[in-house]
């Protein structure tokens, strides 16, 4: 599936995943190397943990009863879930290269 047709995006995840599909095997460029596609894959899992933890508190705040906006508290759930289930198939994703590089014969 070819994402980089989109415009105007504002999420950083769909603007890493653009990026990390637009990178070739090489391995010449700087870009191309393991070290960054593992500290962009790094990055996408703290950023999910600081959505995980908004949406934490906006569900305290609610409990709490210091908001009544149950908009802002179903936003900030929405963008942790999906944040969280993307972070599940980047991970997955390199589980599967990670055992198909294994399973290599020499």
């Amino acid at each position: 599936m070819d994402i980089s047709s989109l415009n105007n995006i504002s999420s950083s995840y769909i603007k890493a995943a653009d990026a990390l599909q637009g990178q070739t095997v090489s391995g010449n460029e700087k870009n191309d190397s393991f070290d960054s596609v593992l500290k962009s894959a790094m990055s996408m899992v703290n950023q999910t943990d600081s959505l995980q933890n908004v949406a934490e508190q906006e569900e305290i705040k609610y409990a709490l009863g210091y908001s009544e906006n149950t908009h802002d508290l179903t936003v900030a759930q929405e963008k942790a879930n999906v944040a969280l289930q993307y972070t599940v198939t980047v991970r997955d994703k390199f589980l599967e290269a990670y055992n198909q590089i294994m399973n290599i014969q020499i």
